[in-house]
């Protein structure tokens, strides 16, 4: 009699042991706010022959560049020193304006690098100019970011320059400068020299100084 009494208050422990886990997850999952949903970015347009995307994110300064690019490149002779300019302001403005960037892996302006110093350039974007910018995944980041606004090309030549075993004649050498939409980045990075090699048909970013 005493076993029984004894294996009835095993059991009896083991099923409000149950109980009290299952009430104490229920509790759990009604007080702990769902994660909402991460959307998936969609590609709006592409300038296939050359790989250039654009996302629907991207602001309308950024969409109204793409226009002018796909303009430039649709036509039957382009006019290569438009098309280096043009790609110069879409790097820039992509590149150093970080507002709509969703995470430090976000970065802008790879449509326009070389595929050979795509990598580095990557690292070296994430260990410095984007090191800082919080995760915005979830739409709720409240940090304040840079804005790029008032490109200005102030320099454009064609100069040879070496790469691995290859050597580009008439690659082309930029000098451009910039501003932020908001004077708390007076500070940051205002000017900068690109280098951009004949990739195919495409020009291809290799040096940003």
């Amino acid at each position: 009699m005493k076993m029984k009494k004894k294996v009835k208050r095993i059991i009896l422990g083991i099923v409000i042991v149950a109980l009290l886990v299952l009430l104490g997850f229920v509790v759990y999952k009604s007080f702990t706010p769902k994660e909402k949903e991460v959307k998936e970015v969609k590609v709006v347009s592409h300038i296939e022959e050359y790989g250039y995307k654009l996302k629907e994110n991207k602001p309308k300064a950024y969409k109204d560049m793409f226009k002018e690019l796909e303009d430039i490149l649709k036509e039957e002779k382009v006019d290569e020193e438009a098309y280096a300019k043009k790609i110069t302001e879409m790097f820039i403005y992509d590149f150093y304006s970080l507002d709509d960037k969703d995470a430090k892996t976000d970065i802008g302006g790879v449509d326009f690098v070389y595929s050979g110093t795509l990598d580095n350039f990557l690292k070296n974007a994430q260990n410095t100019y984007y090191k800082y910018v919080e995760s915005n995944i979830y739409g709720n980041r409240t940090q304040k970011l840079p804005v790029v606004k008032d490109i200005e090309i102030t320099g454009l030549e064609q100069v040879p320059f070496a790469y691995g075993d290859q050597t580009d004649e008439h690659a082309y050498s930029i000098t451009v400068t910039w501003d932020y939409t908001d004077t708390a980045f007076s500070t940051y990075q205002k000017g900068a020299v690109l280098k951009f090699i004949h990739d195919g048909k495409k020009l291809s970013l290799v040096e940003l100084q």
